[in-house]
């Protein structure tokens, strides 16, 4: 069996329309795998059916590897982790009372979103800035700055 070049362009591009179709960001690897096989094929005409193969299971394997271990971690901003909260500083937008909820603002998305309801110890009014002491389930317990 002869594969030529296109052949192995026109997976990659089915593959690529595959990954639109079944949006799972895995099937692309093995798409831009057989783009890679053929732009080699192009270049370097004549390689065995079974290099062919090995270039791109080794291609596709390397490149998924290579984006769950490192490219995906590397520009990702943590969410969703209560730790990473404690500290932050936002404006009451609602006053709190003790017992009694208040809302909070955010000038960036804290937990992914940027208006949270808090509850406090002390009476704090709308307007004051406040610090994130604790968080408590759906409520983050906060104090004043």
């Amino acid at each position: 069996m002869e594969l030529l070049w296109w052949h192995w362009v026109v997976l990659g591009l089915m593959l690529g329309l595959a990954e639109i179709a079944v949006p799972s960001f895995f099937i692309i690897w093995f798409g831009l795998g057989a783009l890679l096989v053929g732009l080699v094929l192009l270049l370097v005409p004549g390689l065995s059916f079974s290099a062919q193969v090995l270039l791109w299971t080794l291609a596709s394997v390397a490149m998924t590897v290579l984006w769950f271990k490192v490219f995906r971690n590397a520009g990702k901003t943590r969410s969703g982790q209560a730790d990473e909260v404690l500290g932050e500083i936002g404006v009451l937008t609602h006053a709190v009372e003790p017992f009694a909820r208040g809302t909070v603002r955010f000038q960036k998305p804290v937990l992914g979103s940027d208006v949270w309801p808090c509850l406090a110890d002390e009476a704090i009014a709308a307007g004051e800035r406040v610090k994130v002491l604790a968080v408590d389930g759906q409520l983050l317990k906060v104090g004043k700055c």
